[in-house]
């Protein structure tokens, strides 16, 4: 029987993410996430919008929910990191949605909290 860490790397592994909403960061239309998943740990890449490139780090903290450590380079030159606490939800579509609260460490101060969407063949949206 998989574990419910391994149910959860199954809707993240190799899936790309859209930004749905974005309160104070510089993420936004055109970021495009892509993650990966080995047992507990999470990586991704992401870019566009404002952000040249952008990487994370993280892992799994729960049955639906994740913990990652980000970083970007900014179109304009800014280097940014931060932290994010995330929930993993599945619609009845079969689509994986994504909900952060998130701050920064490192080049700009405050926080915010952000919505993503599965880039998939069928249509997803944000619940």
């Amino acid at each position: 029987m998989p574990s419910s860490f391994s149910l959860l790397g199954e809707r993240l592994h190799n899936r790309r993410f859209a930004v749905v909403s974005n309160s104070q960061g510089l993420s936004g239309s055109g970021t495009v996430f892509h993650y990966l998943v080995d047992g507990d740990a999470i990586s991704s890449t992401y870019q566009g919008g404002r952000i040249r490139i952008g990487t994370q780090v993280g892992r799994v903290t729960g049955a639906d929910t994740i913990e990652l450590l980000f970083q970007c380079l900014t179109l304009d030159g800014e280097l940014l990191s931060g932290w994010s606490r995330g929930t993993v939800a599945v619609d009845k579509s079969g689509c994986t949605s994504l909900s952060f609260v998130w701050g920064w460490l490192s080049g700009a101060t405050g926080g915010g909290e952000s919505n993503y969407v599965e880039i998939a063949e069928r249509d997803c949206h944000f619940p």
